[in-house]
């Protein structure tokens, strides 16, 4: 990324390379696909970049370095005896004489094959020492390390960790430890796999280890609660330190309560004092040191309460759409249906909500609506109830919702106000 103060930045190419190969499990008679779930970056060391990828079982550690191409530029010949770059003996025919290795004539005053030869005062003028030089860079990915045969269930999550040692990655029922220079052991934190299968209630669903401190780490379940684990209690950590979760209103329990409840992605802030949460239908922000419920709740969904049943019919209402938070704090993302994504401040008294399309044109229709508080929390942010466009049957530019397109991946920049959106095969990014 290349940009001065006064432009926007500027974006180009800069390398790729596969990751992951299709493999086939032979003891579960289950073939793995390629497809990259999570991608997180490492700590940049040496000017090379550092990264880890995982699909469903197999998690590797890349490192990404400029490497200069060397060439040879002046060979150790004489120029009389080039011809188009070789030696005249084998590639010049205009010429009769033969040549040694360095490009001298044995019939000259300096005949090399001669026992008593020794170098004249003055040198040898033909015999130049070869120059190397770099003509070119390029970027090669080299796989540093492979973490696998660690999950039995499809990973959904990896984190690193502060401390630039260690990292997580969660599957459905455990969240294991590893350290980045150990492939083949790994430390299993979190368990909530019941002795008897048919008494499993709810799995993990995301993980994400804490900003600074590195003995601290948040997991999601299917039922709509995180947890907070501290890893200085014990080394399973069967028991957490807090439990953050809404409580359900009194007669709103539907067929689709515990589907739409489910946390499908968690991103902390960056000072690590606010969990950002997604499921189905809203956005939650949570305070870590407030457990009795989100202090602000931003409305996403809410006009496809009504198209519930299609949305299950068609298994739209099992999608995944991640959520982010920019690097100052002050806003957050998530995606939705028809390649759109939303944007809400979430600064105390803010009323920003905007609507944009993952295009080349974005802006479809800033979405002002006001916010409704709903109850004071004392000295803590105010609760707040934000609207997106609200209408059950058409998106925020009229049109009918197009479920097959969706947004699930975004990504804000930490420290720059710019926000990737991954939208079919294309990759926007928005600078503000």
């Amino acid at each position: 990324m290349d940009y001065s103060i006064s432009r926007h930045p500027e974006f180009r190419y800069k390398t790729e390379f596969q990751s992951h190969e299709p493999e086939f499990d032979y003891l579960k008679s289950l073939e793995i696909e390629e497809k990259i779930n999570k991608i997180k970056w490492c700590q940049t060391a040496n000017g090379a970049l550092f990264l880890l990828s995982t699909n469903d079982k197999t998690i590797k550690f890349w490192k990404v370095q400029e490497k200069k191409v060397k060439k040879v530029s002046d060979m150790n010949v004489d120029p009389k005896a080039m011809g188009n770059g070789s030696i005249a003996s084998s590639s010049n025919s205009s010429s009769s004489k033969s040549y040694l290795a360095n490009g001298v004539s044995p019939d000259g005053p300096y005949n090399y094959l001669n026992n008593d030869f020794s170098f004249p005062p003055e040198g040898v003028p033909s015999l130049r020492l070869p120059l190397v030089t770099s003509h070119e860079t390029s970027l090669v990915a080299r796989c540093r390390r492979v973490y696998a045969h660690a999950h039995d269930y499809h990973i959904n999550s990896i984190s690193n960790n502060s401390d630039g040692e260690t990292f997580i990655s969660a599957d459905d029922l455990r969240i294991n430890l590893w350290n980045l220079e150990i492939s083949n052991q790994s430390f299993n934190i979190v368990d909530v796999k019941p002795a008897n299968m048919e008494d499993l209630t709810e799995v993990i669903t995301s993980a994400e280890f804490h900003p600074t401190h590195c003995n601290t780490l948040a997991y999601s379940s299917s039922k709509g609660s995180i947890r907070l684990v501290d890893l200085r209690q014990s080394a399973l950590c069967d028991s957490h330190a807090k439990l953050f979760e809404e409580q359900e209103a009194p007669g709103s329990r539907s067929f689709f309560t515990e589907i739409i409840a489910s946390i499908s992605d968690i991103k902390f802030g960056k000072d690590g004092r606010y969990i950002l949460s997604r499921d189905y239908m809203t956005l939650k922000l949570w305070d870590i040191n407030m457990d009795s419920g989100p202090v602000a709740t931003f409305q996403v969904h809410e006009y496809l309460r009504p198209k519930l049943c299609d949305l299950y019919e068609n298994d739209s209402i099992f999608d995944k759409f991640e959520c982010c938070l920019s690097g100052d704090g002050l806003r957050v993302s998530t995606g939705s249906y028809s390649n759109l994504f939303r944007v809400f401040g979430c600064v105390p008294g803010s009323t920003e909500a905007m609507t944009l399309e993952a295009s080349k044109n974005p802006m479809r229709r800033q979405v002002p609506t006001p916010s409704r508080p709903s109850r004071s929390l004392g000295n803590s942010i105010t609760r707040v109830v934000r609207r997106g466009a609200e209408s059950a049957s058409v998106d925020a530019n009229g049109n009918s919702f197009d479920f097959t397109t969706k947004l699930l991946h975004l990504a804000w920049h930490p420290t720059e106000n710019s926000i990737a959106c991954a939208a079919a095969n294309s990759l926007y990014m928005y600078y503000a």
